[in-house]
């Protein structure tokens, strides 16, 4: 797989992540995440909202599925999403409901691992129910009691256990990001709003800036393979 990069609006409001993503996009970047703190405060419409200013995107939604996976998924690809978040600490009914769901309505399934006591065992049983992507993920709150804990714990040993592309979250910056694809991990994904160097950048308060760092990164992360 080819090294893809992702933004991930982790904004409660629509408007704030539409600027968001028109810079994003601008900087040329690949696929678009309605992040789970956009689907908590604007639902579905976020979605809709973001297939209509993007309608040749890929749009992932980060529901962070636990159960009634197969009306989850089926809510979020008719309001246009074109990848569903499921957890690896579901039941494993509820994983192959969503990749159900994903199958019936042309979309796909990335299978998130946070959480799990086992990552690599999690890792296969997800690629085993036919999800198509696997999130090697270290939590915020994991991450704010122990901020020793990131991805690279358990990265490359989930790259070697499944045969499906993996892609890396929590915590890192925007080098470690763009590093990614050399870990085995080529589909990444950096989160908005952006904080680098302890300063926070949102299109609202510099643009352009925003997108010349974005430009940068895009550039790094499709050169680093």
């Amino acid at each position: 797989m080819k090294p893809i990069l992702q933004i991930s609006l982790d904004l409660p409001h629509i408007e704030a992540a539409l600027e968001m993503a028109k810079v994003a996009v601008e900087a040329g970047v690949d696929w678009i995440e309605a992040g789970t703190p956009l689907l908590l405060g604007e639902g579905l419409h976020a979605v809709k909202r973001l297939r209509e200013a993007f309608p040749d995107h890929p749009i992932v939604a980060d529901l962070k599925t636990m159960d009634g996976g197969y009306l989850e998924a089926e809510m979020m690809a008719r309001a246009g999403a074109t990848h569903v978040v499921v957890m690896g600490v579901a039941h494993p009914a509820t994983i192959r409901a969503v990749v159900k769901a994903a199958r019936d309505f042309n979309i796909q399934v990335m299978g998130d691992i946070m959480a799990s006591p086992d990552p690599v065992a999690c890792a296969k049983m997800l690629e085993a129910n036919g999800v198509d992507y696997i999130i090697v993920h270290t939590g915020y709150d994991e991450r704010a009691e122990d901020p020793a804990r990131t991805p690279y714990d358990h990265l490359h040993d989930v790259v070697k256990a499944v045969n499906i592309p993996v892609q890396a979250v929590g915590g890192l910056s925007i080098d470690q990001a763009a590093d990614m694809p050399k870990h085995g991990a080529p589909l990444v994904v950096v989160g908005a709003p952006l904080v680098i160097d302890k300063k926070e950048f949102s299109p609202s308060a510099n643009p352009e800036e925003l997108k010349t760092i974005l430009e940068e990164l895009v550039a790094r992360v499709k050169r680093s393979v």
